[in-house]
């Protein structure tokens, strides 16, 4: 019997969602973006949309989709092996290795940092940073050890929080932008929009997808919907309501950066740009409001990161507890981000250029799945070029150059310069993995007759 879900929880699961998206990198990076874009600021920040919007809300449809209980199930139908491999290496990068620390260094890098610097000065040392990621990560340990009460937490409480300290500060930039575009720079005169799609990559959402899909489902499941088309229902209607939110923000602060050029000058980092336009607009309050900003965005990511990656770890461990996998994570994230936000963001660049392809090719070969009836030669045969393209743009990135590989993908494969060689090899893949299962079947039909 289907079961009415009241809408005011379709709107809190929807709250939920951005909330869990929209962590630290999603703010810096829009600003930057916009800052570097400059006159091409509409078509870099498309791209963007792409992958920081439109691929994650996919890949968060994608698990309702396919019906599987979590990420694991869902890549299994490559192979058990690749399904372990892969889910347990984008847990831990979007978990203790990467996103979890670079949440905890970017709340303090610009929500604590500059009150340190007025106060403390330059010989304050590592103390203020240890300080606030014990504390930081602490409180996101509390929350995720309530995971029952996560969509009342993020979706009732945290969420409108942010939403407001963000709306303050992109409302009075559209009122009163601080001046016009400027000319792009290099790396966006040309290819704006592979570049900004690019950009994407860095917010880890479309990783991120995967994890956040079954804490929506879930809570959806608990709240008393049953059939597959009751949970995509209202998948549906809570993605819409979250990418209308961030698409909105993204575009604001897109925009907020390229309009702070002419006044401010170009700028290292997303994070300055913000700390300077907030500075510029409300002065020693602008600091204070930034950083209430970014510790919030940051907290209500970090709870769900933990949550999800200490639900994973015990499902694959069992006789290890939630509470003690979660305590851990938080103190292993605590560790690592006083390694600093520029090592982490270093690190975190090639292997993401090599996972990420591999996510979006897995969102829509799952689409994809009745229309091939779930043909395992096609995911991979899709799969496996897919990564060894992305491979070498991984290797490419951590400044691992193999020329006689740059040249032969760079003569053969379109797309490949600016970063988006995997896409045609994708497709050749799924083909060739097509002609393989007809072959593979008329091979099992001919035995099996002949016996």
């Amino acid at each position: 019997m289907s079961t009415r879900v009241p809408t005011s929880f379709v709107v809190v699961i929807g709250l939920m969602l951005f909330a869990l998206f929209f962590g630290a990198g999603n703010l810096i990076f829009p600003a930057m973006l916009g800052q570097t874009a400059g006159e091409h600021i509409w078509s870099a920040n498309a791209g963007f949309l792409v992958t920081g919007v439109g691929l994650p809300l996919l890949g968060v449809l994608a698990l309702g989709f396919s019906g599987k209980d979590d990420l694991q199930s869902l890549a299994s139908r490559v192979n058990p092996v690749f399904g372990l491999v892969f889910t347990v290496v984008l847990y831990l990068a979007i978990g203790p290795l990467f996103a979890m620390p670079r949440a905890g260094t970017v709340s303090y890098e610009i929500g604590v940092h500059p009150f340190v610097l007025q106060y403390l000065g330059e010989d304050a040392g590592f103390w203020p940073l240890l300080v606030f990621t014990i504390i930081f990560f602490s409180i996101a340990c509390f929350f995720s050890l309530n995971p029952a009460k996560i969509v009342d937490l993020v979706g009732k409480i945290l969420t409108p929080l942010k939403l407001t300290f963000i709306g303050i500060l992109v409302l009075v930039a559209f009122i009163n932008p601080i001046g016009p575009f400027q000319a792009p720079r290099p790396e966006y005169m040309t290819h704006a929009f592979s570049k900004g799609f690019q950009e994407g990559y860095l917010t880890m959402d479309t990783l991120a997808s995967f994890v956040f899909g079954i804490i929506i489902i879930n809570a959806i499941k608990q709240k008393g919907a049953k059939t597959k088309g009751e949970i995509m229902k209202i998948c549906v209607q809570a993605t819409v309501i979250a990418a209308v939110i961030l698409a909105v923000i993204y575009t604001a602060l897109s925009y907020m950066g390229a309009s702070s050029v002419s006044e401010l000058g170009h700028l290292d980092n997303g994070g300055t740009v913000l700390a300077r336009v907030s500075d510029y607009y409300f002065g020693s309050y602008g600091a204070i409001l930034l950083g209430l900003m970014i510790t919030v965005a940051c907290l209500t990511t970090s709870v769900g990161l933990i949550t999800a990656c200490s639900a994973f770890f015990h499902k694959l461990f069992p006789s290890v507890s939630y509470k003690a996998i979660a305590i851990t994570l938080s103190v292993f994230s605590a560790v690592i981000a006083n390694i600093g936000l520029t090592q982490l963001i270093a690190i975190s660049v090639p292997v993401l250029t090599i996972i990420y392809p591999l996510a979006i090719v897995l969102i829509f070969l799952t689409f994809l799945h009745p229309l091939f009836k779930g043909r395992t030669e096609i995911y991979q045969g899709s799969l496996i070029l897919t990564f060894i393209v992305s491979l070498f743009d991984g290797l490419g990135d951590a400044g691992v150059h193999i020329t006689f590989i740059d040249n032969l993908f760079g003569s053969i494969l379109p797309l490949y310069s600016i970063g988006l060689g995997w896409i045609v090899p994708a497709i050749v893949g799924g083909i060739i993995g097509y002609i393989v299962s007809l072959l593979v079947s008329k091979s099992y039909y001919k035995e099996e007759t002949s016996n």
